[in-house]
């Protein structure tokens, strides 16, 4: 087909919600090269995931900071069994407040504005973080910056997905992932770099204070670079505001391409959604079965229990008796994490989003049962320091000598890690601004972040005491039940969106018609 003849057929096609010929799409002409080469795309996914590299220094704080404050000096700031739970948990109950809001931000004040209207609650929780006399300080900067994260945790995947390519948009997809990766290592090095010469900054009381310090820096960048960044053409023409959408997406895709083709592909799906959502329209499955999917994947996301083994990482390795330090341990991790989650980058726009989701989900079973048969299985002395210690105020404790069998908890702990950042980790973000319909992105997105961040607190609350009733082995062994229904929920009801625009994986939703996935 020539390109002079594609133009009626793209006029069709997308006022009746059919698709193109599998080879028409797959074509890629200078136009489409051009398009994909835009660096001012990547520019402003940039300035957006920042928010996620706060979110991923913010997510693991407590890590190396549980330890210090449980052995600080001034009882007003030490922390205990009782409070230390709260510490590591109350973050993504401020998450999920934060998604709650989002249902409102992003389709109020547009998705890059929620994006930097997340950068208040982020810096003042740092600066109480950093500046705390009590523990309720501490608890407070702890919510606060919760919420910015679930502002971000909703706005941002959106805002990926409405600017992007669809030839590059798996990639950029899970930017997002990366970003939080590597706030974590971050994270991780600068609280083994100030325990190891604390003595030297300002002594030893204030070593997790400068890492609150530290958290203030991407949240400073993101503000401003988003300053100059353009918002989403979706949002734009939803507002009704044309012309600003149509230079939009001529500042993403670049001058020297045919932007205006896919301006009116856009403008024609958002004229068909104008209307705000209403409640009788919940039971259409068009719009409710995305939501059910997008929802249910981040229940599941949660569940695995990786924010319990990030917040509780070094506490867990200081309870398994690993060889090497928990500090170096959990950077490990991280940098597995970061490896894993830019070879996903790389592939889920070659291989698929659903091969990578089975694969992820395989790894994890793999892994979560080994870490709990290990841990059921070894005696008491290769699992903790004292029998009777309970989990947290193990981290306090030196290491027993060990032998090598207790590299088994490293290597399962990194293969969880690898495996859910291979799949379960970025896709589940990417998925969710994917599949959810226009008119309800806005505030299913709210919805789903609410979901995955109540599930992740009401984890992370109970799983100290879980292990202090119970023992280390019965979460793990949990989580693997649950990785082993992540590989069924795949198979059964995430559909491929590998190298489909939003309008096609909509109108596979409208009809049903699997020949649109095509």
């Amino acid at each position: 087909m020539e390109p002079s003849a594609r133009e009626p057929l793209l006029r069709k096609t997308s006022s009746s919600y059919q698709t193109f010929p599998g080879s028409t799409v797959r074509r890629l002409d200078r136009e489409y090269l051009r398009s994909l080469h835009n660096k001012r795309l990547y520019l402003a996914v940039f300035a957006a995931v920042l928010g996620n590299f706060s979110f991923g220094f913010a997510l693991v704080y407590p890590s190396p900071v549980i330890p210090a404050l449980e052995a600080h000096p001034s009882p007003a700031l030490r922390l205990d069994q009782h409070t230390a739970p709260w510490f590591g948990s109350v973050f993504t109950l401020g998450a999920a407040a934060g998604g709650l809001s989002t249902m409102l931000l992003n389709d109020c004040l547009g998705r890059k504005l929620s994006i930097m209207f997340s950068a208040l609650p982020s810096a003042v929780g740092y600066a109480l973080m950093a500046g705390a006399q009590g523990v309720w300080m501490l608890l407070l900067g702890r919510v606060l910056t919760g919420y910015a994260g679930g502002v971000t945790s909703a706005s941002i995947p959106v805002y990926i997905s409405e600017i992007s390519h669809p030839g590059v948009r798996g990639m950029l997809g899970a930017c997002p992932q990366i970003m939080a990766v590597l706030g974590s290592l971050g994270l991780y090095a600068l609280g083994k770099y100030l325990s190891v010469h604390r003595q030297e900054i300002l002594g030893l009381v204030l070593d997790w204070r400068w890492l609150a310090v530290a958290g203030e820096v991407p949240v400073l960048a993101m503000i401003i670079l988003l300053c100059f960044m353009p918002n989403s053409p979706r949002f734009l023409l939803s507002q009704g505001q044309e012309e600003e959408a149509l230079r939009s997406l001529c500042w993403l895709r670049g001058r020297d391409t045919d932007y205006a083709q896919e301006y009116e592909q856009i403008k024609d799906s958002v004229r068909k959604q104008s209307r705000r959502i209403s409640c009788a329209e919940i039971k259409d499955p068009f719009i409710y079965k995305p939501i059910l999917i997008a929802g249910v994947m981040r229940f599941l996301q949660q569940l695995s229990g990786v924010t319990c083994i990030l917040v509780y990482l070094q506490s867990i390795f200081k309870k398994t008796s690993v060889i090497l330090e928990p500090q170096y341990d959990a950077a490990l991790v991280g940098l597995v994490r970061l490896f894993s989650v830019a070879i996903a980058a790389m592939s889920m726009d070659k291989a698929g989003r659903k091969i990578l989701l089975f694969v992820s989900a395989g790894v994890m079973l793999v892994s979560n049962l080994t870490m709990g048969i290990y841990i059921y299985c070894m005696p008491p002395s290769h699992n903790s320091t004292i029998a009777n210690q309970t989990l947290v105020s193990s981290a306090n404790l030196p290491a027993e000598p060990t032998n090598y069998i207790t590299l088994i908890p490293l290597l399962a702990t990194m293969f969880f890690i690898m495996g859910y950042a291979l799949g379960w980790g970025p896709i589940t973000w990417l998925l969710m601004s994917e599949i959810l319909p226009l008119k309800a992105r806005g505030v299913a997105s709210g919805l789903c972040v609410i979901v995955s961040w109540l599930t992740a607190f009401t984890l992370t609350q109970f799983f100290l005491p879980v292990v202090n009733a119970f023992g280390l082995a019965v979460p793990f062994l949990f989580f693997a039940v649950i990785s082993a229904g992540n590989i069924l929920f795949t198979g059964c009801c995430v559909p491929e969106t590998k190298g489909r625009s939003l309008e096609q994986i909509e109108a596979f939703f409208r009809t049903g018609r699997r020949s649109f996935m095509r």
